[in-house]
């Protein structure tokens, strides 16, 4: 099995760009030990350094109405259904507190798509936390929100992301790219963004000076060729741009979701999908691996096969543990991963910068906090 593939590793580990047949038959191959060599090799060529990252940071979503219809959510909730929350200034201040108590420097800032919040209350949000909060990162707002502000606001995208730039917004998360192939995107969505505007977000965002991740959500209704188109849009827009940081994926959590049928991925699927991105992304420089989803244990193998980042300690996630899926990790649990998979764990920020005070220190001890349950402020007219 290795002989079929192994012109096509030796070509990526060599640093030549491999083509979307060839990446196709990467992902169509069982040799996952020689997937994951290659993977590794890449990334040790991209990462000589003895150091594997972190960082710590909370997702707050702000909200979970939405007027989109994800058949994979199961956090969001129709805008006029009993359960829908807006946060209060009040209890996001508290959330940002207790992150920069842990040693974090950044807020995940994300929710759905709220059909009566107009752009200003989002600037205005942003304002307020960098005022009391200066020194934090707001790496917020996926490409469906952005794209829903445009429509709500009726302003052009440019102008958004500038007013929402100039208000505070540090970076841009890859979050809502499921798969990027339209067919694959209507089959299991109604009333979101599409590939091209999805791509677009990233694109003029990276004009303005701005960086940002990518993502994907795999297995579900996508083909393996559907994965392959996906991370070809994405080297295409990078080799544009050189605008993204690093690239994360996922396997799809079904629990409470409208897919509960669908027969979830493995550990298998996930590594070997892992793998094949670092691969095929050339021109990204930075691969996370997903214990939020896979659990500490492969999360940790992850670093094996092509990751050079061990994520977020995540102090907060609501999304995928809506959906069945609950993964804690304590400051000290992330390090020792790293360590145990023989590198030596720095803390870094969203720019992949050390922030850490030396090598094997992190900035701030602490454990993932565990949050009450928050009060919420209701919108007039919901």
């Amino acid at each position: 099995m290795t002989s079929t593939i192994q012109p096509i590793l030796d070509k990526a580990v060599a640093g030549e760009r491999i083509t979307p047949e060839e990446g196709l038959q990467l992902l169509e191959s069982h040799d996952l030990v020689g997937l994951g060599k290659a993977a590794d090799a890449v990334a040790r060529r991209k990462h000589p350094e003895p150091f594997r990252t972190y960082n710590i940071d909370r997702n707050i979503n702000y909200t979970n109405a939405c007027t989109a219809v994800c058949d994979f959510c199961a956090f969001y909730r129709p805008p006029n259904h009993p359960e829908v929350y807006v946060l209060s200034q009040e209890v996001l201040h508290e959330k940002i507190r207790e992150t920069l108590d842990l040693g974090g420097d950044q807020i995940l800032f994300q929710g759905g798509l709220h059909p009566k919040l107009p752009l200003e209350w989002y600037e205005e949000t942003l304002r307020t936390i960098k005022a009391e909060f200066p020194q934090l990162n707001i790496h917020g707002f996926s490409p469906p929100e952005i794209h829903h502000f445009t429509k709500i606001s009726k302003l052009p995208l440019k102008t958004v992301l500038e007013r929402l730039q100039a208000a505070g917004l540090g970076s841009l998360p890859g979050g809502g790219g499921e798969i990027l192939v339209d067919r694959v995107r209507k089959a299991i969505t109604r009333g979101k963004v599409l590939t091209d505007d999805w791509l677009n977000v990233h694109r003029v965002w990276h004009e303005l000076g701005g960086r940002s991740s990518a993502t994907m959500m795999f297995g579900h209704v996508e083909t393996l060729a559907d994965r392959i188109e996906h991370l070809e849009r994405l080297r295409q827009v990078q080799d544009e741009t050189g605008g993204f940081t690093a690239f994360i994926c996922w396997t799809f959590q079904r629990e409470h979701t409208e897919m509960a049928h669908v027969e979830p991925a493995g550990a298998f699927e996930y590594l070997k999908t892992q793998a094949v991105s670092r691969l095929y992304l050339d021109n990204f420089a930075n691969i996370q691996s997903s214990w939020v989803t896979q659990g500490e244990k492969i999360g940790q193998i992850g670093l094996s096969f092509g990751a050079n980042d061990m994520g977020s300690l995540m102090i907060e996630e609501n999304v995928v543990s809506q959906a069945g899926t609950v993964h804690h990790l304590t400051l000290e649990s992330i390090r020792r991963c790293i360590s145990e998979a023989g590198y030596i764990p720095r803390q870094r920020n969203v720019h992949y910068q050390y922030i850490d005070d030396s090598p094997g220190r992190p900035a701030s001890r602490g454990t993932a906090a565990k949050s009450a349950p928050a009060p919420l402020v209701q919108l007039a007219g919901e």
